[in-house]
């Protein structure tokens, strides 16, 4: 486990990451009518440790000269909790960030809500967790720093609501913390599961992050988020693509040597974010989800690795669960989408059955038709099954000219159809699978060309693949969303 540095203040934090000179307080003196005698000198012996007047400051600030609204937690403040007057500060800033339409940067850290005040701060979470739904439906982002600790009430709200969730190496965090849990049932809590580095394991995190590095993480994670977008401007005309024989893409497709989306994003993207997981306990290497940038058009990625797919570990429900969270954050964010397809095929296992695979296939199917966003998808290299299906519906779709896309791979509708594999060949040209018959058929609207094979040209691939992806989505970000999700229905009814 990665060692935790000092603790910094809330105020030590804001300097560290925003620029100098730059905070303004948003905050006004708390109420602290009703409190018992006993409980307004442990308040006032609070502020006096921390140097705060409660347990969050607010605020705005500029970060690389960009305005954002922040909220901050204060430890030195009775542990961080939350009580009324804290929850009342956090919701009026988070409504204020909301009407100035500002990002919002949160830094949590905290034991949960203040015993002290009972139920009645409790249940101000909800209060919290609401506000922060307002903000996000008006695609406002949300960005939220995890430090140590975080845990109980505020680790179960705005602790676990970011568009983009990372945490200070080291930290505690889960819902309940290990002195109440030892307590109750008698028994240490066991080491290294309420730690960010586990949480990034299970995919609940996108980053374990020190304080000096959040200040670029927030700059490129809004550099993307608010990009103003390419100018819709004519795509220099794509070479000719010649008529390559069906089993020969087929073969192409499956080189080693051939670029992937790795390789696309460091040739083609301007800049990219990458996240983690479901943010419900799952992450899948055979899928990467990320914010990127092409040119100065923004999208969310969800692509499939084919670094990330082996034998062991194919394609399995969780990637399409996180490929499901990219979905929703292109919607709350207001960006395009941008699939991406290159696999083998989903995995064909006890483990992926009872993971609810073909549930996952489905419900993917019907959330890429549905999407209140611009999509686009691209068929990179081999796309077999439903793996591969579960990423393509789009208002547009772009493939490469190697790549394909059938219900299993040839060798399997060979087994199907001839009971054996020799015939994998005939069964690939008879299904249509290549990109060209795709175009034909209305499936496929671009086929960007390989000079002859990516594998033997990849940046020069990569960077023509890159300048057609920026052409495609500087012009659906440009369209109605309404519009594109009429005409996308009706394209695949």
């Amino acid at each position: 486990m990665s060692q935790r540095g000092e603790r910094l203040s809330a105020r030590a934090l804001v300097d560290l990451v925003m620029d100098e000179g730059s905070w303004t307080s948003w905050d006004t003196p708390p109420d602290r009518t009703g409190a018992s005698e006993a409980y307004a000198a442990e308040l006032a012996a609070a502020q006096d440790k921390a140097g705060t007047d409660e347990s969050v400051v607010t605020g705005e600030a500029t970060l690389r000269g960009r305005r954002v609204a922040v909220v901050v937690g204060e430890f030195g403040f009775l542990a961080g909790s939350i009580g009324v007057a804290s929850a009342r500060r956090v919701v009026q800033a988070v409504e204020r960030a909301t009407r100035e339409a500002l990002p919002l940067v949160a830094a949590p850290v905290s034991g949960g809500t203040r015993m002290q005040e009972g139920t009645p701060a409790f249940v101000w979470m909800a209060q919290i967790s609401a506000a922060l739904a307002v903000h996000k439906a008006a695609g406002l982002p949300y960005l939220v720093y995890l430090r140590h600790p975080t845990t109980g009430g505020v680790m179960a709200s705005w602790g676990s609501l970011g568009h983009v969730t990372v945490a200070e190496p080291g930290a505690l965090l889960g819902f309940l913390g290990p002195r109440v849990y030892e307590a109750i049932y008698g028994e240490p809590f066991p080491e290294g599961v309420q730690t960010a580095e586990n949480l990034y394991a299970h995919g609940l995190v996108d980053g374990v992050v020190p304080p000096d590095e959040i200040g670029d993480l927030l700059d490129r994670t809004l550099t993307i988020l608010q990009a103003t977008g390419d100018p819709v401007v004519p795509l220099a005309p794509l070479p000719a693509v010649t008529d390559v024989d069906t089993w020969e893409s087929v073969t192409r497709s499956r080189r080693p040597e051939r670029p992937g989306v790795r390789r696309l994003l460091k040739y083609a993207a301007t800049d990219v974010v990458p996240l983690n997981g479901t943010g419900q306990g799952e992450a899948d290497a055979g899928l990467l989800l990320a914010l990127v940038r092409f040119g100065d058009t923004p999208c969310v990625l969800l692509a499939q690795d084919r670094r990330g797919q082996t034998e062991s570990h194919p394609l399995g429900p969780a990637a399409l669960r996180e490929a499901r969270r990219g979905m929703r954050l292109a919607a709350e964010l207001h960006l395009p989408l941008l699939t991406l397809i290159d696999t083998p095929g989903a995995a064909l296992s006890p483990e992926a059955e009872e993971g609810g695979l073909a549930g996952e296939i489905a419900r993917s199917l019907a959330d890429l038709v549905t999407l209140r966003a611009p999509t686009l998808s691209l068929m990179l290299g081999q796309g077999t099954g439903g793996g591969a299906l579960a990423l393509l519906p789009a208002d547009r779709v772009v493939a490469a000219q190697h790549a394909w896309l059938s219900p299993l791979p040839p060798e399997g509708a060979s087994a199907i159809v001839h009971r054996d594999t020799d015939h994998a060949a005939d069964m690939a040209r008879a299904q249509r699978v290549r990109s060209l018959d795709l175009l034909e058929a209305g499936i496929v609207d671009v086929v960007v060309p390989e000079l002859p094979d990516a594998a033997d040209e990849p940046e020069e691939f990569c960077r023509r693949v890159g300048e057609v992806l920026r052409h495609e989505l500087a012009w659906l970000r440009r369209q109605d969303v309404a519009g594109l999700v009429a005409t996308r229905m009706e394209r695949h009814r």
